[in-house]
């Protein structure tokens, strides 16, 4: 089930994948999902395969979709149907159909897979008055101090990205009103990594059911 914010609706659709609804559908990293709504906006943090999948993309977008990407995705978005796929880098912002949208810094600090200037985002999107950051694939990263979001999606199963504890120093330093974890049960982490998140964040977390 989804968990509603403020008159938005937030499904976790698996890994880094959400689905954000009020009159509009925001896909966001969409992977291995079942295409069961179309989108009228579709995110893309960076070009790793488990968040740009062209397949999946496809399940859900249409030539009156547009898709916001990381620059680095470029050369593989030739084959998405889609009215206007915009590109955008760390600090660049937008307003799509009254959707605004702030793409921001995502990045490895000691770890070599997400580097810095590979040029991979964050999102923060608001949506009848709700502000939702998306971190994508990042560490605990200085430029996540701050700022001020009401809900907060959130990778915990290290490796990759941040760990449970350091998901939730990240929580615990931006304090948003709720946080949602992610990036575990598919390829690295479980639902431990997302329990154990929630055991220290001193914010509300929920954990949601994987939908399709």
């Amino acid at each position: 089930m989804p968990v509603e914010f403020g008159g938005v609706k937030i499904s976790w659709l698996g890994h880094d994948a959400f689905r954000l609804k009020d009159d509009k559908t925001i896909y966001i990293d969409p992977y291995k999902i079942k295409g069961k709504e179309m989108a009228d906006i579709i995110l893309i943090t960076h070009e790793h395969f488990d968040h740009l999948s062209v397949e999946d993309i496809n399940k859900v977008s249409s030539e009156k979709c547009v898709i916001v990407a990381a620059r680095s995705c470029a050369n593989q978005l030739g084959r998405v149907k889609a009215k206007e796929i915009k590109y955008v880098k760390p600090g660049d912002e937008l307003e799509i159909d009254g959707v605004k949208i702030k793409a921001v810094y995502a990045y490895n600090v000691a770890k070599p897979f997400h580097p810095k200037d590979a040029g991979g985002v964050g999102y923060i999107v608001s949506m009848k008055g709700v502000s939702i950051y998306h971190t994508g694939d990042s560490d605990f990263i200085p430029e996540m101090k701050g700022l001020k979001v009401d809900v907060f999606l959130v990778p915990v199963s290290g490796t990759y990205v941040m760990t449970a504890e350091e998901a939730a120093s990240a929580a615990n330093t931006i304090m948003p009103k709720l946080a949602i974890p992610m990036h575990y049960g598919a390829i690295v982490g479980s639902e431990k990594d997302a329990e154990r998140f929630k055991k220290l964040a001193k914010c509300e977390v929920k954990i949601l059911n994987k939908e399709d």
